[in-house]
């Protein structure tokens, strides 16, 4: 048990760090959730967005990846100070059982069985860049073989490996997206600034409202991400480092401690994706929109690469869907490797699977590894329409969010598990963020429905 990031025990104690500096060496979560984060929500539903509602929609970008972060960080805190994985905090949400399950863990369950669909889609955009690179083989096939790719990295991938893969992928596509960006400055597509005034003038045009209300549900950390980030807050040790709740004063030093890591942690990675999108966003607006394109079918990479070539140089084509294949296949990786610990979990819950067995889970998790890609490449395959899945996933991705936000305030006021009282600024900025994110989707859902 010594080795497994999910038992607590005293001999995994450690320290917290308390410089700025010596915390950086601690970071690592966000890494890997947030290649996951750009590759889904930024390609294809954020720059599909821009390309349906020109600018004006812009503010919802910036509040979809701002206001989110800080449930992430009181879901996050829980997990730091217990131990406990996201399925077993849900399981402590009142209400009934179905087969000795709690109707929360089946609710998210069934909302990921949907988003299936999603990271289908995005499988469908990596085959689709790879035939437009190697147009003799069919896209299907193309498909099949990111989903083996997909499976032979997560197989054996343990979280070092995770990490460092997720901080090259990053690193690309953060730097060929603002050289994109700049760019632009030298075409007729140049951004001024009064598109960006108008980009914040917080209007919703009800044409764009259900391509906003995915796009909500998808940029930023949406609540699956908010779900899979505990895994990895575990997996990088914050809690085997703060230990088993024994209420000493030694131990809720060390909880805060992990705690403003974990937040440090959080807060870059904000930084972050949140720049991408924004990026992602204007490209869309300003290139697409002005060409009234919309990336669709199987001409959606192609369509999507416009906005490089116009602003670098047809030329640039080639890098965009090198850029592409990275962003994208990002996406799948980042999103396998939380998706078969997710899954494990909530077959823990459902008591299919010892979850606490070290052994028992990583051998469901590295057989999951092969089953979920398979899945998305067969629903890519069978519906052969990427960006609506994608789309559709984010607004699935919504109902999700309404769950884990319950989950938070019931952790927060009713289980009553803070170590240590919040002060009444970090209570205002959660609050505001519960507030919008139920304010938006409680809109979108009676827009759309």
């Amino acid at each position: 048990m010594q080795n497994d990031p999910y038992f607590l025990s005293q001999e995994k104690i450690l320290i917290p760090p308390k410089t700025f500096r010596d915390r950086l060496k601690y970071l690592g979560p966000s890494l890997i959730l947030s290649a996951a984060i750009v590759g889904s929500g930024e390609l294809i539903a954020t720059t599909t967005l821009g390309a349906k509602a020109g600018f004006v929609c812009f503010w919802i970008i910036l509040v979809s990846c701002a206001v989110k972060v800080m449930v992430q960080l009181e879901f996050g805190k829980h997990t730091v100070s217990t131990g406990e994985t996201s399925m077993q905090i849900m399981s402590q949400l009142p209400g009934p059982k179905i087969n000795n399950t709690r109707w929360s863990v089946w609710l998210v369950f069934i909302i990921m069985i949907f988003k299936l669909l999603q990271v289908g889609g995005i499988v469908g955009g990596v085959a689709i860049t790879l035939n437009m690179v190697f147009s003799q083989i069919p896209v299907p096939v193309f498909a099949f073989l990111v989903a083996t790719m997909g499976a032979l990295l997560v197989y054996k991938g343990y979280y070092q490996s995770l990490e460092k893969l997720s901080l090259f992928m990053i690193a690309f596509f953060t730097i060929f997206t603002f050289s994109s960006l700049y760019f632009l400055k030298y075409t007729t597509y140049q951004i001024s600034w009064e598109n960006i005034k108008e980009g914040l003038s917080f209007k919703l045009p009800k044409a764009a409202l259900a391509f906003a209300f995915g796009a909500f549900g998808i940029t930023g950390v949406g609540g699956d991400e908010i779900i899979h980030y505990n895994y990895w807050c575990l997996e990088k040790g914050y809690a085997s480092h703060v230990g088993p709740r024994d209420e000493s004063e030694d131990w809720k030093n060390r909880v805060a401690g992990w705690v403003k890591v974990m937040q440090l942690d959080a807060f870059l990675a904000m930084l972050i994706y949140t720049s991408v999108t924004a990026a992602f966003y204007l490209l869309g607006a300003a290139v697409l929109h002005q060409q009234a394109t919309l990336p669709e079918g199987y001409q959606m990479i192609e369509v999507l690469s416009q906005m490089f070539t116009e602003s670098l140089g047809p030329w640039s084509k080639v890098f965009f869907l090198g850029g592409a294949f990275v962003i994208l296949f990002s996406t799948v990786f980042a999103a396998l490797a939380a998706w078969t610990r997710q899954f494990a979990d909530i077959f823990g819950q459902m008591q299919w699977v010892d979850f606490s067995n070290m052994a028992q889970r990583k051998k469901l998790i590295a057989r999951l590894a092969w089953v979920l890609p398979f899945l998305w490449a067969f629903l890519f395959v069978f519906i052969k329409l990427p960006m609506i899945m994608v789309v559709s996933g984010g607004i699935v991705g919504s109902f999700l969010l309404i769950l884990v936000l319950w989950a938070v305030i019931y952790n927060k006021y009713f289980r009553m598990n803070d170590v240590q009282k919040s002060t009444g600024f970090y209570n205002i900025l959660l609050w505001i963020s519960i507030c919008s994110i139920l304010a938006f989707c409680i809109y979108g859902i009676l827009q759309i429905f």
